[in-house]
């Protein structure tokens, strides 16, 4: 499986439309160079650190913002999984979600995840959406991959789950900020590690406010070796998975059937 992680620049000094122009024009090229699965990153249209804006630009999944991504996956027929956005629940409730979707080469909604583990330590996120409760995988191209997103990468225990349901890919969206980037690093390995599953990390870049985005997009095959990195600039990372290589490393290490707890 081809798969471009898009490192797009979030930074005051661009509106939002000009992110998602910037968008568009990278899920075209990459498509264009036969990425079967293109990602952006966690909160790239609003920003992360935006939380004033969360209530204003909420959309349910039929809003203007899906759906326009939904025929951009379909226009250039790849799977998009197209960072997160503020999900306005159609339910009673009406409550914010952070969620992360994925559509498929021919624009279905293939899945949505809810950011189940919310991030507090001085941000609003806590404050203003709601987590989610679902473990969450999907089927991309003969791959069953577990989404997730940025700080749900702290918890272990949310990708044993995914990997229970035979996930084998991990995509992980993110507002990773600068300072603990070596956390980053060291998270993102270990979940590919103790799962035997090959991982892919989308970080945002740039300054949004006094947050600043750590780039330092990765990705890891099953064995946790590195197949790429990005610095802190707005990049794209392009890297090769191969279902077959997860499987072997599985088999000939079968780790997971040890598990006890």
């Amino acid at each position: 499986m081809r798969i471009a992680a898009v490192q797009l620049r979030v930074s005051d000094l661009e509106p939002p439309p000009t992110r998602l122009e910037a968008a568009r024009q990278a899920v075209r090229a990459e498509a264009a160079r036969g990425a079967e699965l293109v990602v952006l990153p966690e909160m790239w249209l609003p920003g992360f650190f935006a939380f004033d804006d969360y209530p204003r630009v909420a959309e349910p999944l039929d809003g203007p913002t899906a759906t326009g991504l939904s025929k951009l996956a379909a226009e250039c027929g790849v799977h998009l999984c197209a960072g997160s956005l503020v999900e306005r629940s159609t339910e009673g409730s009406r409550r914010l979600h952070n969620t992360t979707t994925v559509f498929g080469p021919d624009g279905a909604l293939l899945a949505a995840y809810r950011k189940i583990h919310l991030y507090g330590y001085g941000s609003r996120e806590q404050e203003l959406l709601t987590p989610g409760r679902d473990v969450l995988t999907c089927e991309i191209a003969g791959v069953r991959v577990g989404l997730s997103t940025c700080y749900d990468l702290r918890f272990p225990e949310l990708y044993r789950a995914a990997a229970a349901e035979d996930a084998e890919l991990f995509v992980v969206v993110a507002g990773w900020p600068f300072p603990r980037v070596d956390a980053w690093r060291c998270l993102a390995r270990a979940r590919a590690i103790e799962n035997q599953a090959a991982l892919v990390g989308c970080n945002a870049a740039g300054r949004q406010g006094s947050g600043v985005f750590a780039g330092a997009s990765v990705a890891f095959n099953a064995w946790g070796t590195p197949l790429g990195e990005l610095d802190d600039r707005p990049g794209i990372l392009r890297v090769e998975i191969e279902p077959d290589d997860i499987r072997a490393a599985r088999a000939e290490f079968p780790a997971l059937r040890d598990r006890v707890l």
